[in-house]
């Protein structure tokens, strides 16, 4: 039977907790730092079951980010690729110079030998599943491109990647050991196959690749425009509309569906800064090129699963 493993912070005085916390996440993700975003009330619950090799971990915690430097990854002993699939709240996994902001139903694969962070600017609940690197190396898959990736929201394979975890990570502790390996290969075909579908997207610098650096560069410059459009970019890029689309026709999202997001995510770094605490939600959406504060509050639950206000409490610590 795969016994699930449990730690929580109820079993320490409520003082104690953000440092035992701390040590806990060290000693379990070998030597992974912890912050608590200057907090000093926390509560977290860690449940861990297997399946092989494969290690699944619910985590319900306040708060917190954790990060892992180039020193800590020289520490450690065993190369994993870790997944965190949001329940409830979001996360954002930086690494490889990108960031992926994933919330429920979508999940996102890092790479432990090199350096990450991952924040949890709310309260969350995690499933977090550990593969061994090399399971994945072994079937050929160039790593780099896929990490600090958002995927799942789309269905296909990765969704039924993403079930699979969940169901596996519900029904382990019944299990015989020889059934919880069996379980254990399953989740990795599956998060095979995503990485494949998601590695379907080329890497290599074409023209139309460099256009799309120089559109997502225009962007950055130009967020706070209210009239930052796709024909105003293709104007001060001296390029057709075509061009442009073709040029994104490989992101999700598309031209308009990445200046939404990257608003978004300037206004949630914003609303996570004390030192902007006291601007207002409209001054901070207005200064990022939203004009229609109605439309702002429903793309951004739409994308980080809470309107603004609520998003802002729970970053700056705020009582509801």
């Amino acid at each position: 039977m795969a016994n699930p493993s449990v730690m929580s912070t109820d079993q320490v005085a409520a003082a104690e907790r953000p440092a035992f916390w701390g040590d806990w996440i060290n000693r379990l993700f070998c030597g992974l730092k912890s912050d608590l975003y200057g907090d000093t009330d926390f509560d977290g619950r860690i449940s861990t079951v297997r399946a092989g090799d494969i290690v699944l971990t619910r985590l319900e915690a306040n708060r917190h980010r954790v990060m892992r430097s180039p020193s800590l990854v020289r520490a450690s002993e065993i190369g994993y690729l870790k997944i965190v699939a949001p329940y409830v709240g979001c996360a954002g996994v930086e690494q490889k110079g990108r960031e992926a902001w994933v919330t429920p139903d979508q999940w996102s694969i890092y790479d432990t030998t090199d350096s990450y962070a991952v924040a949890n600017p709310v309260r969350v609940e995690h499933l977090i599943v550990m593969v061994p690197k090399e399971r994945l190396v072994e079937r050929g898959l160039s790593l780099d491109p896929l990490m600090a990736r958002r995927l799942g929201g789309s269905g296909g394979v990765a969704r039924l990647a993403l079930e699979t975890m969940r169901s596996a990570y519900r029904e382990l502790p019944g299990m015989s050991e020889a059934a919880s390996h069996g379980v254990g290969d399953a989740i990795t075909q599956f998060v095979h196959l995503a990485m494949l579908d998601l590695a379907g997207i080329g890497n290599a610098m074409t023209q139309r690749e460099a256009l799309r650096e120089r559109i997502k560069q225009h962007v950055t410059d130009h967020l706070g425009d209210p009239d930052l459009s796709v024909d105003a970019i293709a104007h001060a890029l001296n390029c057709s509309r075509r061009h442009l689309y073709n040029a994104f026709s490989e992101e999700p999202d598309g031209v308009a569906g990445y200046i939404l997001r990257r608003r978004l995510e300037a206004c949630r770094r914003t609303f996570d800064d004390r030192a902007n605490s006291h601007r207002s939600i409209t001054d901070i959406a207005l200064s990022f090129g939203f004009s229609n504060m109605a439309h702002f509050s429903r793309v951004f639950r739409s994308h980080l699963g809470l309107p603004p206000s609520d998003y802002r409490r729970g970053a700056l610590g705020l009582a509801g």
